[in-house]
């Protein structure tokens, strides 16, 4: 469920309110923690599952009925390790971060495979568990002094609708979606930009209300009315103060926009990094369009350009500011594409859902990059070596986050559940990337 401004003010996720919730959902008994090695996430999701032979594990010796027309992958800085050709950029980046080539799980439904990856958790459960961004906003919310008037889960643009984000966690930790589209001018924010809209006419506005309201003028000073007039300046501070100024990408120079790539994706991804420079812990991009069941081929040299040149300048660009070291960047989406091409009719030259097997990449906030853990087959079918599940993924990044994976999940029901699951819930054990951290 998306949050607009006004949402988030009347759940009380910046209000006063919401600390009336805090003793239930705080971070009391929870278990001592790791240390924390990064700060934040940006996740980079390939909406529709982006096909892992086309771009962080090819297979040129598998022949033309499986790459297609793209066979020629390219070596990067990291010897040994060559990925898709269409990713030239990312290909001089690749000592920053790691390929995980065996990624599986068999599922190959969106809903149910979207909510595994995102959880960590086998769906058919009868409750619905929160995804990663949740669980980083409960755990680095307002509630632990996370202090900011961004929410701490924002997700650029658009919300997937797979799932509920925040599953029994409730809508206090839904992600706060933007909406509109940053390439354009200016990036409308919903809640916070309002297209035709002055900011000199938004605080003519604000003024006459203040003018018209003369029943909490007679009332000033009223402890009942204080935490109305807290929210109404904390709204007012993201329209027309500081705070919703992270959204205005035109403070940045042309250069830096044009770095990034002038279309949806770039400027998302340069918007995360203002975000995540503000101290928000958790961004959602979600990249749509991956879901190619019908012209793969043109989707592909369409679209992993401007991934290539969004992706590899937010690497560059966190390195140079010193914040690569604190902010994991987690790649991937919920499938991989099926590795034989579907010349037939009525695909003509498509790829379909592919659980088996798929890639992932990670990098930064603590882990190392320039390392390829498992492999597939010949043929990118199946997993070959060190198969790694979802779940794997999430407990690392929640251990490098600092958080004890063992520690209770809170829930309105009461009930024993951790971060990631566990053996007594019929899940298999926990096999952290520890190659990479």
């Amino acid at each position: 469920m998306a949050l607009t401004r006004r949402d988030v003010i009347r759940t009380g996720i910046v209000g006063g309110a919401g600390l009336l919730l805090a003793d239930r959902f705080g971070p009391r008994g929870w278990a001592a923690a790791p240390a924390a090695k990064a700060k934040s996430i940006i996740q980079i999701w390939m909406w529709g599952g982006p096909c892992h032979i086309d771009t962080f594990d090819p297979k040129p010796g598998a022949g033309s009925d499986y790459t297609g027309p793209l066979d020629k992958p390219i070596p990067t800085n990291v010897d040994g390790l060559q990925i898709g050709e269409l990713l030239p950029l990312l290909a001089r980046q690749a000592d920053k971060y790691s390929v995980i080539r065996s990624m599986t799980h068999g599922n190959n439904a969106h809903e149910s495979a979207s909510y595994w990856v995102q959880t960590g958790r086998k769906p058919g459960d009868r409750l619905v568990f929160p995804g990663v961004g949740s669980v980083v906003s409960l755990l680095r919310g307002y509630n632990v002094g996370y202090k900011g008037l961004i929410p701490p889960y924002v997700v650029l643009t658009q919300l997937q609708g797979r799932f509920s984000e925040s599953g029994f966690l409730g809508p206090r930790f839904a992600p706060f979606a933007t909406g509109s589209d940053p390439q354009q001018t200016p990036f409308a924010v919903q809640g916070v930009i309002t297209p035709g809209i002055t900011e000199q006419r938004q605080r003519d506005r604000r003024e006459l209300l203040h003018t018209l309201n003369t029943f909490g003028n007679a009332l000033k000073g009223q402890p009942a009315l204080d935490a109305f007039v807290q929210s109404e300046d904390q709204a007012y501070e993201l329209i027309l103060g500081d705070a919703g100024k992270v959204f205005d990408l035109s403070q940045e120079t042309n250069e830096t926009r044009e770095r990034y790539g002038r279309n949806t994706f770039g400027q998302s991804c340069l918007a995360a990094r203002r975000l995540v420079e503000r101290g928000v812990p958790y961004v959602t991009i979600n990249f749509q369009g991956w879901d190619t069941h019908k012209q793969h081929f043109q989707t592909m040299r369409q679209r992993l350009p401007w991934l290539d040149k969004g992706m590899s300048v937010l690497l560059a660009d966190l390195a140079e500011r010193g914040l690569l070291d604190s902010t994991i960047i987690w790649w991937g989406g919920e499938f991989g594409r099926t590795p034989r091409v579907q010349w037939e009719a009525p695909w003509n030259g498509g790829r379909g859902h592919w659980g088996q097997a798929f890639s992932t990449v990670l990098a930064g906030g603590g882990f190392k990059g320039g390392h390829v853990i498992g492999s597939t087959d010949a043929r990118g079918e199946e997993v070959r070596e060190r198969p790694v599940y979802p779940e794997d993924v999430i407990a690392s990044m929640y251990e490098q986050l600092g958080f004890d994976v063992n520690a209770k999940l809170p829930n309105p029901d009461g009930l024993d559940i951790r971060l990631v699951p566990t053996t007594a819930e019929g899940a298999q054990p926990i096999k952290r990337l520890t190659e990479i951290m």
